[in-house]
């Protein structure tokens, strides 16, 4: 009855906590916040006091005095510094919660990786608690990902769905509201980064940041070489031999050339998936295709690869960076509907 009193004065949401950002969707409003998944802490006589959150703390990264300490307190999509993500997820459930009441408590729903342990979605969980809310509800990325892709997984038809995010790639067969067989890998977004940092460094002698990194997937990332000519774009970075700053050009074939490791991966782990699913929901597969949600689907060719390999149709869902918020936006807004798909870890 306390909790029924307290939800009337709360603005329940559902958080997509991902590697890279967080987005926040609160029903009637859409998605209300999505800002990197990144702290600063201010150190001071051993004791670290939080000083910058998302954005602001993002243009931090590897550029901070000895004091301060920014980083991202999510990796491969679980929990790796419990008290950072305690205090980066109180800070964005404050923005977004409009308190009318100080004791305002919100019924929160939040993302997990489907290859997640018990104990990685335990201390999720346990954190999203411990930063105010009053019921905490999980639901696994690929079911989130296929309700925001729009497709129909509480019917007795198969849908597939491949989310590639910041820490993981989730590849998930659905039907009748249940994830039929998944499978999850640590490769995602920031894979894509090391394998870029590490090609460079090790073809061009040239060091540079993860930032360089990301702004040369997305102006020139591609997974497979391209048609036409290649565009190329201009870096900078430390010299590993002489150790001065030094500016080089990059192609997209270069690019394509790095990313072939990772790219082979996603590949591989989505031909496990269908190799595991039910014949009944294989021929559904066939008819419906793949659906590519997450950041990761934005890497240009990437659904031309899978295309290829798999000989299925693919098609990247509309919106795909919001596709796990807006999904679970969905089941927070359809509550006694959808709940079957949600669950709590003991």
């Amino acid at each position: 009855m306390l909790s029924k009193i307290l939800g009337l004065f709360s603005s329940d949401m559902a958080i997509d906590l991902g590697t890279a950002n967080t987005l926040v969707y609160v029903p009637k409003k859409g998605i209300v916040l999505n800002e990197p998944s990144v702290i600063a802490l201010l150190q001071h006589r051993g004791v670290s006091t939080p000083y910058a959150f998302g954005t602001q703390a993002k243009m931090m990264l590897g550029k901070t005095p000895a004091e301060i300490y920014a980083f991202r307190p999510l990796k491969d999509g679980v929990i790796a510094d419990f008290k950072g993500a305690e205090e980066m997820i109180k800070y964005f459930i404050n923005v977004v919660h409009d308190r009318k009441f100080f004791f305002a408590r919100p019924r929160i729903i939040v993302c997990v990786p489907s290859g997640s342990t018990a104990v990685e979605r335990r201390a999720i969980q346990d954190a999203v608690e411990s930063a105010g809310a009053r019921d905490v509800y999980l639901i696994e990325e690929p079911m989130a990902a296929a309700i925001g892709a729009n497709l129909p997984v509480t019917e007795p038809t198969g849908s597939m769905v491949v989310d590639i995010g910041g820490g993981t790639t989730e590849v998930g067969v659905l039907s009748l509201g249940g994830v039929v067989y998944s499978k999850s890998i640590r490769i995602g977004g920031d894979a894509i980064d090391d394998a870029i940092i590490a090609y460079i460094r090790r073809y061009h002698n040239l060091l540079i940041g993860e930032a360089t990194a990301e702004r040369i997937k997305k102006e020139i990332g591609t997974a497979c070489l391209p048609d036409s000519t290649p565009r190329s774009i201009e870096i900078k970075g430390r010299d590993l031999v002489n150790g001065i700053p030094k500016e080089i050009v990059m192609t997209e074939s270069n690019i394509a050339e790095s990313l072939e490791e990772p790219v082979k991966q996603i590949v591989q782990v989505i031909k496990l998936v269908l190799e595991s699913a039910p014949p009944e929901l294989s021929s559904d597969i066939v008819d419906r295709g793949i659906a590519m949600t997450g950041g990761g689907a934005l890497l240009r060719n990437l659904d031309k690869v899978i295309r290829e390999a798999t000989g299925l149709p693919v098609f990247i869902a509309e919106d795909p960076l919001a596709c796990v918020a807006v999904g679970t936006g969905k089941v927070l807004e359809n509550f006694e509907e959808l709940k079957h798909v949600l669950f709590k870890q003991d």
